[in-house]
């Protein structure tokens, strides 16, 4: 809104030609929505508190985290309106990568919410069944999916995929490639949704990745460091470098609230409308792939859960003394503080060597 309304100016101003960049938009869509995020916090708090809408905790749960019991959930919300709002405001509202990323995360949102609602308002003790959730999900991916590879306006997008580390490994996934990316768009969402367990554990991570999508979705989208990096030019995707400085300023405000003790939890409204905009932007990127690295500790806490199901169906025993992982850390006598900063750790780790494989091929 702001680049509408202002850089059209610069010919009389001509302090305003800086909204004509992407790195000051960025910049500002981080402060922006860091800045809403923590003067509208204490308020979300209190009516959550009002209404009473708080964390339910597992009996068969770790023993510290019963004194978490009612602890303000669905914080999420705060994260979904402070990064829209700051979208809006900064990035050019012509661009249809960005409402299309705009209406992933306000998609897989309002699932959240939902599933929300029912488990803290409702009272149905599991929220919505996992089928209704994953067939929401799964139409929700789907167009998504189908907008980037029939609409006329993206039809130079590639369904080939490129292999993170080799420049000349590109496989044609044809019309594969739409349920490939229903997977990754769907698969990071509940990724993120089972990482989020511990004050402040899956934020951390989530602001780490989406930095290094920031400078990811710069990159594809400047036609001349993408040629020097040899990687997919994708016109406009630059613009997405604003959304996702945007998500960073609104997590960054939720942390100052959700980091130990957590005044408030996010909930699957944050978790999985958050894990879907990641897998999206990924998507459009066309470093899906990357995606796996740079949210290494989302898919590790997935497959502590998978492989925790599996061994037990076929053994009747466990691998690990609970699931997701973090939770096995906890049990063998990690303090939640530790297990959440070395997980931030190993989640710089993960980016840094992400980053890597812009070069390195």
């Amino acid at each position: 809104m702001l680049y509408h309304l202002l850089y059209p100016l610069h010919a009389k101003i001509s302090f305003l030609n800086v909204f004509k960049y992407i790195t000051f938009r960025t910049s500002y869509a981080i402060l922006t929505a860091l800045l809403i995020s923590l003067l509208l916090g204490p308020f979300v708090i209190k009516k959550l508190m009002k209404y009473q809408i708080g964390e339910s905790i597992r009996s068969d749960g770790p023993p510290s985290h019963l004194s978490k019991e009612g602890t303000p959930t669905m914080g999420g919300m705060l994260i979904i309106v402070s990064l829209v709002i700051s979208t809006l405001l900064w990035v050019d509202l012509l661009n249809k990568y960005a409402w299309l990323v705009l209406i992933s995360i306000i998609g897989f949102g309002l699932i959240g919410f939902w599933d929300d609602y029912l488990k803290v308002i409702k009272r149905r003790e599991n929220g919505l069944r996992v089928k209704e959730k994953f067939l929401v999900q799964f139409l929700l991916g789907l167009g998504i999916a189908l907008f980037l590879y029939l609409d006329p306006a993206t039809s130079s997008f590639s369904s080939k995929l490129f292999i993170p580390f080799f420049k000349k490994i590109n496989p044609d996934l044809g019309w594969w490639y739409i349920l490939f990316a229903v997977f990754v768009i769907v698969g990071t969402s509940n990724a993120v949704n089972l990482t989020d367990g511990l004050d402040g554990l899956a934020i951390g991570p989530i602001i780490i990745a989406t930095l290094t999508y920031v400078l990811i979705s710069y990159l594809s989208g400047h036609v001349k460091f993408a040629g020097y990096l040899n990687i997919t030019y994708i016109k406009g995707a630059g613009e997405l470098s604003i959304f996702c400085g945007s998500i960073i300023g609104a997590s960054l405000g939720f942390l100052w609230f959700n980091s130990y003790p957590a005044q408030m939890f996010m909930g699957n409204v944050g978790s999985l409308a958050l894990g879907g905009a990641l897998g999206t932007v990924a998507v459009i990127t066309k470093h899906e792939l990357v995606l796996i690295i740079v949210g290494g500790i989302f898919v590790i806490e997935t497959l502590s859960v998978i492989v925790q199901v599996l061994y037990f169906k076929v053994t009747g025993k466990r691998v690990f003394r609970m699931a997701p992982l973090h939770h096995h850390f906890e049990e063998i006598g990690w303090a939640e503080p530790k297990v959440i900063v070395r997980f931030w750790i190993i989640a710089i780790m993960l980016a840094l060597l992400s980053l890597s494989t812009l070069k390195l091929r």
